[in-house]
């Protein structure tokens, strides 16, 4: 990997519980969950959200998060009032707290970095998801309209299915649709919402246990301003967004996840 002295072979790659870890100089010492997780139980941390902290678009980017935001959250994947159908509530069900404890505060160290670059087109490289649920570009090449979607790809397909966290995501949006989620985002729409600077802060990046959106996977913030509307993320916090997203559209969703994913962390 370029700039990496390890080494691993794809089997070492894609073990859920010893991920790889490229630059291990650019963090703190791993806790155990994020490194291992739990052998046959748990998978580790870092497999998902990768050893920056940043994540893929099928997941989720913890790095700077506050701590106290992430172990609510681990805490409402455990109890099921937020649904991952893929793994997380398995994942918070079987980590004991201390070690949500330990993962909560070593993510919440780490510094974000700008890791999507949003670009607005009418036309995306035709794709395909893969076993592990990436989306990458489809061998045959070719492209295809991407009408009323948000499609993240990787800005490289290998280094990004290798955990690299050097790599980056490119975020395809509608032409338009920044200019408005900027107007929904800024002043609320004319009643459609409220302006997310109130509770979020003024650059995105949070205020207090209210966690950052600036700079996120766009993929990642439609997904969850759609499951608080429909009620499948219903935590205690989770709650006071309800009457923020009740009168969003699919189209309002997709315009303010695109304006907030280009908000540079």
């Amino acid at each position: 990997m370029q700039g990496s002295s390890k080494t691993y072979t794809p089997s070492q790659i894609d073990d859920l519980f010893n991920p790889p870890d490229w630059y291990p100089d650019e963090h703190a010492p791993l806790p155990s969950i994020v490194e291992h997780g739990i052998p046959k139980t748990v998978q580790a941390c870092g497999s998902c959200h990768l050893m920056s902290g940043t994540g893929h678009p099928e997941s989720a980017g913890l790095a700077g998060l506050p701590a106290g935001y992430i172990i609510r959250e681990m805490g409402n994947f455990k109890s099921k009032v937020r649904i991952d159908p893929a793994r997380m509530n398995a994942i918070a069900a079987g980590t004991p707290d201390d070690d949500v404890k330990a993962a909560a505060n070593w993510f919440a160290e780490l510094k974000p970095k700008p890791w999507f670059r949003v670009v607005e087109t009418k036309t995306v490289p035709k794709t395909y998801v893969n076993r592990v649920r990436m989306r990458l570009p489809a061998a045959g090449g070719g492209t295809e309209p991407l009408g009323n979607r948000i499609i993240e790809l990787p800005e490289d397909a290998e280094r990004a299915s290798s955990r690299d966290p050097h790599s980056g995501f490119i975020t395809y949006v509608p032409v338009g649709s920044l200019k408005k989620g900027e107007a929904l985002v800024k002043t609320g729409g004319s009643g459609k919402t409220i302006q997310c600077a109130i509770c979020h802060g003024e650059s995105l990046q949070g205020l207090g246990e209210v966690p950052g959106i600036g700079g996120r996977s766009a993929l990642y913030i439609g997904r969850q301003l759609y499951d608080i509307q429909t009620g499948t993320r219903a935590g205690s916090w989770d709650v006071l967004m309800k009457g923020v997203v009740a009168k969003l559209s699919e189209d309002d969703i997709l315009s303010i996840s695109a304006y907030v994913a280009s908000r540079s962390q």
